[in-house]
């Protein structure tokens, strides 16, 4: 007879991959390529749906490639999400170990400490990946210039219709050879174009064409705009604003920082699995790892994201619903509004 204490702590070990605290997800690896790297994934955006995307990013990232992810949130003490909650970061001591960190934040103003752990681990020269708000992701003194200095771009304004015009995504032609390219194609998403305009050292790999609609089967638009920047009018597509590009940052510590960043990556944008398959990419690439030809990027639970919008997170979501295992609760809107 196996001794209850023995049978007790048995159990409990082979439960540790499914243990979360209330307030954060850690997913323990599978074997891969990233065995033995750390990947920190943040979430906290008030419209965009991070707190469904950076989990569903973890576990592909942890169950497909091999690593070790930690997803932190805006949430209450009691581990219900808050998007809104702008100064919260749950969990920020993950922050001290990462090797990577996946981004999907706006606007947020987080305490002392958890700012101290974030500059320090960019100053450690970790790989960055900036999904969609990011650019803004925060409106403090200590981070404020963060999506310009590092990432390349701020807010700047919609280019395309917000909410009655997709993006297709168009291959940059001196990128299709880069290796964080391998297997990207069809990227489409459901937000509109940004108006972008990274600085002299991005290679860009992605140009947002403006649809007319809602869908990748729609028309490029064919209307014109004035640019934010010096007023001028030009076609909304001539030339296409770039919506993905990569970066290496030198920073004031003498670390350089492999930046990847794209203003595509709403929860309802990553259906897509063009879109998926570059994030992951990045990862790979900014560790310094062999990109896969064609990674998997195969969904590891059933994922339904919510259409972004501000007011829309799905009321008492609790970080636990959001484990590994378990599918997401259903959202009340899973497609794009009719096109206007």
């Amino acid at each position: 007879m196996i001794p209850l204490k023995t049978l007790t702590l048995s159990v409990a070990l082979l439960a540790v991959p499914y243990l979360n605290a209330a307030d954060h997800l850690t997913f323990q690896p599978k074997e891969g390529p990233g065995k033995g790297k750390h990947v920190v994934l943040l979430a906290g955006d008030e419209e965009y749906r991070s707190e469904e995307a950076m989990p569903m990013l973890g576990k592909i990232l942890s169950q497909r490639h091999g690593f070790k992810c930690t997803v932190l949130f805006s949430a209450e003490e009691d581990g219900t999400i808050n998007p809104n909650k702008g100064d919260s970061l749950t969990h920020p001591e993950s922050l001290d170990s990462a090797d990577a960190i996946v981004m999907s934040l706006r606007f947020r103003h987080w305490k002392p400490e958890t700012v101290a752990r974030f500059k320090a681990a960019v100053a450690r020269g970790i790989p960055i990946v900036g999904l969609r708000t990011s650019t803004h992701a925060f409106n403090d003194k200590e981070l404020g210039d963060f999506g310009k200095d590092v990432l390349g771009e701020k807010w700047v304004s919609h280019w395309g219709g917000h909410k009655t015009q997709a993006t297709l995504g168009i291959v940059e032609k001196a990128s299709e050879i880069e290796a964080i390219m391998h297997g990207v194609s069809d990227v489409f998403g459901t937000t509109d174009v940004y108006e972008a305009y990274p600085p002299a050292d991005a290679k860009i790999l992605l140009r947002g064409q403006v649809l007319k609609g809602m869908t990748p089967t729609d028309a490029p638009a064919d209307s014109r705009k004035k640019r934010s920047t010096d007023k001028e009018e030009q076609g909304i597509n001539d030339p296409m604003m770039p919506v993905a590009w990569t970066r290496e940052v030198a920073n004031a510590a003498g670390k350089t920082n492999r930046v990847l960043c794209t203003t595509m990556g709403a929860a309802s944008d990553l259906p897509n699995e063009g879109l998926r398959r570059l994030v992951i990419n990045g990862v790979y690439w900014g560790l310094g790892l062999d990109v896969p030809q064609k990674a998997d990027v195969a969904f590891v639970d059933p994922f339904e994201p919510t259409f972004y919008g501000f007011k829309g997170s799905i009321p008492g979501l609790k970080v636990d619903d959001l484990d590994l295992g378990k599918p997401m609760p259903k959202a009340q809107t899973t497609a794009a509004p009719a096109a206007k």
